[in-house]
């Protein structure tokens, strides 16, 4: 969880949504169906801020396990993978530091343990119900 505060406030201090919005707007010219949404600062902001403590208030719950925590956290450990990826892809595909690229390594190094926590909570799980 803490990446993922990190993270945000990488974004939020190098100016991501005056890279992401334009983008957007660029892919939408030419692609209408293009489903991400633009975001003025503050509802981007306050939604990730929710986000964060959301998540944070499940930590408990994914503490105890469960087939619902282990799903949630395969999905929350990908999709923040995916994220850090794109970060530094996308520093590469456009030659320059991306906002945000700064804490991607952070992103992949936290989404890889979750994941790798997650399957062995998996894999012990199925070794008790086995025996």
């Amino acid at each position: 969880m803490g990446a993922l505060a990190l993270h945000v406030a990488d974004e939020a201090l190098t100016g991501f949504l005056a890279f992401y919005n334009p983008l957007v707007e660029s892919i939408r010219a030419r692609l209408p169906w293009f489903p991400m949404p633009t975001f003025t600062f503050g509802a981007w902001l306050g939604g990730l801020a929710l986000v964060v403590l959301a998540l944070a208030s499940l930590t408990p719950a994914v503490r105890r396990g469960g087939v619902a925590a282990l799903a949630a956290s395969w999905v929350f450990g990908g999709l923040m993978f995916l994220n850090g990826l794109a970060h530094l892809g996308g520093s590469v595909w456009f030659g320059r530091w991306l906002p945000g690229a700064t804490s991607a390594p952070l992103m992949l190094v936290a989404s890889f343990f979750l994941m790798r926590v997650t399957w062995q909570r998996h894999r012990d799980a199925a070794r008790a119900r086995t025996i």
